[in-house]
């Protein structure tokens, strides 16, 4: 055989050094590039980003935040006819390639050299690839990335099974709509879970991640349709996963996708969002990412009762003050028709079950109105009779005004509409666990929607005379009494700058001296001031401190007594949960429960609770319940439970006989587990104002409450100068509810809007639900109180003798000694004056 030439033997030796330094090339750059690969091992303990899920008390959802809609879901879950949809559109071959498919990865260089690496190239990236892409790399197109991806998914294919690539591949994956994987593609897209998904629908979420902005079937449901239709569909009868005639079939259906929202089960925004926000307090910014599930203090019935009562009780409250002009207009183009005229209220929201509507006309009696939805309404008769005006007097074609569907007890009956207005006074509702301070219901104003600010917890008004049972309270410490006499008539004090003060009686007369029980039934301004004076203003605020009130927030002056403190309606109601259990201080909670994604809990509230009769109390830091203390920052809160409290040795006039006294009880046994809440006042003072507010409702400014039909029921009426605030604070069975009514520009809610008119109504609306099937209260005095007979001028009276009343038995001999007044009952004394310092 001839010897080849010499130029022949050089190129082939030149070829194969070339061939060497390429291999020995690729072969550092394989080992450069895999020594910087990510540890895909991570993959297995991933955290894909999931929202923030807030549940009522029943499990019900009430709230999800987060940016992303994302649901993961086990592999083992997904319906077979779903991953093979999914296979068929990306990677016919996934199950048997080891990561990359090499035809795929041919065509795709050779388009990227082609390109100068300038253009996207179609093809390439399998199931495997694209996971490592989405974890782990940049959207950068160049060769490095590629090479990358590659190395990459041959590593995760040797170190992960198939089907925890394809798990990670289906929740990973973005579908447009802020929707992160298949299962929260197929709740919002067709508003159905996986094995609810028809053929054609899988086919249309499986084409989504190819153009998930630009091709899902919303924004563009021509380009999915093609998608679907043209290579999906058909490509999954190639493979054999579905008969031709079945991939006919889905293709012969139209597109039909449309936003789903996950359904709120439990409508309590105000609450959501107060858990958000104490979410982000508690465990970071992040925390809207991390899948936690948050249970809930709200129970359904009462928020849905509490929603409604609001809503109804500031209907009243405003058609009580006439129609109002509507409250904005629009342009009407010449000729638009009812979607275009339905556009114009695009922005407008609903709020509080009012709907915007456009009117179109007022012709022959009947308002014509356009909804957003362009659907038509003609108003009249019924429908605009509260008003007081006709149809025409009402609006002018291009006004907008609000209607709402009045409810029905025929399901299937046409709706009825009825033309109304957003009210402008606004309410809030709070009610508590008495016992733990738990928060069964909340609304925090008309409408979330139409603005967030929750009047429940941030609104700081002045209570008014809902106030005086904390200022009443504090007088009982001092040694005063329900039976004590105090002067009801015009009084007159001078601070050192020389201003003076004339506080009055809302009714403008005055009574007298009275028994402060009755002051109290009858919201005497006068007998409250006096009984302020009397006890001191610095002990006062510091007592009242004691029912959770910050000291710094109540005014070191006498106007105090007549609620002029800027409180939150739920620290009224907290403070209130003290009459109603006892005399412990709770502390209002919302989050019961905090789960993780997998279901582990990382949080479980346990509330300090009230127990009357506990002989031992918990103290923060202290291993073991103690020995429950009557001394409480320097007040004596009445002797321990179930210890025997000696009579002093007092006798009432005339007979020379004892009182009786309440028999000692038994202690309780406490609960190891429980946490006992710290005691705020002395339980038999709490007992008294327990009293005097249950006759506030059988005899006083809040009889309307007799309704409920109960002997536990008790609260307080408030209002403020020129009717700005409106209150009524009480409660019933194991439940405190406040309400406040308001407008949050402080204007007056108009003529005579008293707690007892523009509050109590919502309150009782309530509290009917609340207290149904809801047992009595012990209404039995606690230990350490005495039953006297009491005359007109506060002394004690032989037994069966004058009123009856239940003291504590360190008053008696106060009571015994204490002449008290001797004026004329129906006398009307003279300004007396003051200096106050």
């Amino acid at each position: 055989m001839p010897r080849l030439p010499r130029m022949l033997r050089w190129f082939l030796l030149g070829v194969v050094a070339l061939c060497l330094i390429g291999m020995l090339s690729v072969g550092i750059l394989i080992y450069v590039v895999s020594a910087r690969l990510p540890d895909v091992q991570s993959l297995r303990n991933t955290e894909l980003q999931e929202p923030l899920y807030v549940y009522a008390a029943d499990g019900r959802l009430m709230g999800l935040f987060g940016e992303m809609r994302r649901y993961p879901v086990d592999i083992a879950k997904v319906p077979a006819r779903v991953k093979q949809a999914f296979l068929a559109a990306e990677d016919a071959n996934f199950y048997e390639h080891n990561g990359i498919d090499v035809n795929g990865v041919a065509r795709a260089v050779w388009l990227l050299a082609k390109t100068g690496g300038q253009e996207r190239v179609a093809g390439g990236s399998t199931i495997t690839q694209q996971v490592a892409k989405q974890f782990f790399l940049s959207s950068e197109y160049s060769f490095r990335r590629k090479f990358a991806e590659m190395l990459l998914a041959m590593k995760m294919e040797r170190e992960l099974g198939k089907d925890e690539i394809f798990e990670l591949y289906l929740n990973k994956s973005f579908f447009g709509n802020r929707a992160y994987g298949v299962a929260a593609a197929a709740e919002f897209y067709y508003g159905k879970t996986l094995d609810q998904l028809t053929l054609d629908e899988a086919a249309t979420l499986a084409g989504i991640p190819k153009f998930p902005s630009s091709g899902n079937p919303l924004s563009n449901p021509e380009r999915a349709r093609i998608r679907r239709d043209n290579y999906i569909l058909p490509r999954m009868a190639e493979l054999g996963h579905v008969s031709r005639a079945d991939a006919d079939a889905a293709r012969a259906v139209p597109m039909h996708a449309s936003p789903h929202e996950r359904q709120i089960e439990v409508y309590a925004p105000y609450v959501a969002e107060m858990v958000r926000q104490q979410m982000i307090e508690r465990f970071g910014g992040d925390v809207l990412t991390k899948g936690y599930h948050v249970t809930t203090t709200i129970d359904p019935s009462l928020q849905a009762a509490a929603d409604k009562a609001v809503l109804d009780g500031l209907r009243v409250y405003d058609h009580r003050h006439g129609w109002r002009k509507p409250e904005q207009g629009v342009e009407i183009p010449a000729g638009a028709d009812s979607a275009a005229i339905a556009s114009l209220l695009r922005g407008t929201p609903p709020q509080g079950g009012l709907l915007p509507a456009v009117v179109t006309g007022s012709e022959g009696g009947q308002l014509r109105v356009v909804l957003a939805d362009a659907s038509e309404l003609s108003l009249s008769g019924s429908a605009i009779s509260w008003t007081g005006k006709s149809a025409a007097g009402l609006a002018q074609r291009g006004d907008v005004v609000r209607v709402r569907r009045l409810p029905t007890d025929k399901p299937d009956a046409a709706p009825q509409w009825a033309i109304d207005q957003l009210p402008r006074g606004q309410a809030a509702l709070v009610s508590l666990d008495a016992d733990n301070g738990a928060i069964r219901a909340l609304v925090g104003g008309f409408s979330f929607a139409g603005n967030k600010f929750n009047r429940a917890t941030q609104a700081r008004r002045q209570p008014g005379s809902s106030f005086k049972p904390f200022v009443y309270a504090a007088a009982f410490e001092r040694g005063f009494n329900p039976a004590s006499i105090v002067l009801d008539a015009p009084v007159v004090f001078k601070d050192r700058r020389g201003h003076m003060w004339r506080p009055q009686n809302d009714s403008g007369n005055f009574a007298g001296p009275m028994r402060v029980r009755e002051a109290l039934v009858q919201s005497r301004n006068l007998v409250s001031v006096r009984l302020l004076d009397a006890i001191g203003v610095e002990y006062a605020r510091r007592y009242i401190s004691h029912f959770g009130f910050d000291e710094a927030s109540l005014p070191p002056n006498l106007s105090m007594s007549l609620g002029t403190a800027s409180l939150t309606p739920l620290s009224v109601a907290r403070g209130y949960t003290a009459f109603a259990n006892g005399g412990f201080l709770t502390t209002p909670w919302v989050i019961a429960r905090v789960r993780d994604r997998d279901g582990k809990d990382v949080f479980t509230e346990k509330p300090p609770t009230a127990c009357p009769g506990c002989a031992v109390t918990t103290i923060p830091g202290q291993a073991a319940p103690v020995a429950a203390p009557s001394k409480v920052d320097g007040f004596d809160l009445g002797p321990a439970a179930g210890t025997a409290t000696a009579t002093p040795a007092v006798t009432t006039a005339s007979t020379g006989k004892q009182p009786e006294a309440q028999r000692p009880r038994e202690p309780k046994p406490i609960d190891p587990e429980m946490v006992v809440a710290p005691r705020a006042i002395d339980p038999r003072v709490a007992w008294q104002l327990q009293s005097m507010m249950r006759d506030v409702v059988k005899r006083g400014t809040a009889t309307d409450a007799k309704v409920l039909g109960r002997e536990d029921v008790g609260g307080k009426t408030g209002s403020t100068n020129n009717h700005r605030d409106a209150w009524f604070s009480g409660f019933g069975g194991p439940v405190v509810t406040t309400v406040w009514v308001g407008r949050d520009d402080f204007r007056s809610l108009g003529y005579r809007e008293y707690g007892g008119k523009a509050a109590l109504p919502i309150w009782i609306s309530y509290m009917k639900t609340a207290l149904k099937d809801q047992p009595e209260r012990n209404l039995d005095p606690p230990d350490g109180m005495v039953k006297v007979g009491v005359g007109a001028n506060g002394r004690l009276l032989p037994a069966g003798g004058g009123i009856t009343e239940w003291v504590k038995v360190e008053d008696l001999e106060r009571m015994e000694t204490d002449l008290g007044p001797e004026e004329d009952p129906n006398a009307q004394p003279a300004e007396e004056a003051f200096d106050i310092f």
